[in-house]
């Protein structure tokens, strides 16, 4: 960017001394299957996994929710495990289930990741980057994403989501040596993803540790701090100026020292987190990004008008992205998506 030019509207939200009159806003899984445009969109492919190796539907997913409600950035169309396939694990997305992949049991099947794979693996992703970037509008940020280890970790160990993580807990326990090996491999995927994907045209990172909340403080610290903090240098010793957003799900009062010593520049904040807290405990340390119930978008109303406002209020203009606590879901009307949208963009701090 040309020395004096303003910044991006997101990009504005990281320290910059300008106040904005209104937050940047984008929303958690902002493109999917709550659009029909979307649904139909999908059709072009045999499967999810198909999908996110296609760079011209990848970039047309990532537009659509910006035609409609004119968010700040838009958000590469992706998924997180797109890294243990690359690496060698077999991944597959079934339909009404979610993902699942070939767990990994032991030492030998950790050893057996090749990090080797993965630049030409995603070569689909990185051109989706590329092809995004060149189709935004110029007040238009690009976030690239990436899991971060600990989460990584739990889908490759337990095979699937949804569950609370006992086998991936119960080997950072039992085998810790082992467990490091495979979140040490993790790290060194993740940067180098993440700055492949900077190369490309992104411009902020979020990284996305959904399920940090499961792991008690020492074990925080351990698998979610300390390889969130190995992640975040290198991206920063690649791209200084590029902003991270880390987003440990459910972390409660860990989100302070999250903020402290990771390295990040914001925090994405869960809905359970206290709005007035966060301003207080975690708005010196970082930028903050959230946090409206995914529920709330979901069943609309007057409430999510409120609601939006309360968060406005009390977490904004300066510093502050607004964002849901958690992805869009599927049945969620559009609608709903418009009204927070419209609601943000006329907001006035007063």
């Amino acid at each position: 960017m040309s020395a004096g030019a303003p910044l991006k509207g997101l990009l504005a939200a990281f320290g910059s001394a300008t106040i904005p009159e209104r937050p940047p806003f984008w929303f958690l899984r902002q493109a999917g299957r709550y659009l029909p445009e979307y649904q139909r969109l999908r059709r072009e492919a045999p499967d999810f996994l198909s999908f996110c190796y296609e760079p011209a539907l990848c970039v047309e997913a990532a537009l659509q929710p910006l035609r409609r409600f004119r968010m700040d950035a838009a958000i590469l169309f992706s998924d997180i495990l797109v890294i243990p396939d690359a690496l060698g694990q077999r991944v597959a997305f079934v339909e009404g289930h979610g993902p699942r992949l070939e767990p990994l049991r032991d030492a030998d099947a950790i050893a057996a990741l090749d990090l080797d794979r993965l630049d030409a693996h995603l070569e689909p992703v990185y051109a989706a980057v590329a092809g995004t970037a060149a189709a935004l509008p110029p007040q238009t940020a690009l976030i690239g994403f990436a899991g971060a280890p600990w989460t990584l970790a739990l889908y490759m160990i337990e095979g699937h989501g949804g569950t609370a993580g006992e086998r991936a807990r119960a080997m950072a326990w039992r085998a810790p040596e082992t467990f490091a090996v495979l979140i040490g491999r993790l790290v060194e995927a993740i940067a180098r993803f993440v700055c492949r994907q900077i190369d490309h045209g992104v411009e902020v990172v979020q990284l996305f540790d959904s399920w940090a909340g499961l792991l008690p403080e020492s074990q925080f610290r351990t698998w979610v701090i300390g390889p969130t903090a190995a992640v975040v240098r290198r991206i920063k010793d690649h791209a200084p100026d590029v902003p991270v957003i880390g987003f440990p799900r459910g972390a409660g009062a860990a989100y302070a020292a999250y903020a402290r010593e990771t390295g990040v520049d914001a925090v994405g904040l869960d809905a359970g987190v206290p709005a007035v807290w966060a301003r207080a405990a975690l708005k010196p340390l970082a930028t903050v990004q959230g946090n409206l119930d995914n529920l709330l978008a979901q069943a609309g109303g007057d409430a999510l008008e409120d609601e939006t406002l309360r968060i406005l209020s009390a977490l904004g203009p300066e510093r502050f992205i607004f964002n849901l606590g958690h992805g869009v879901l599927p049945d969620t009307p559009p609608e709903h998506i418009a009204r927070i949208a419209e609601t943000i963009m006329a907001w006035k701090p007063a």
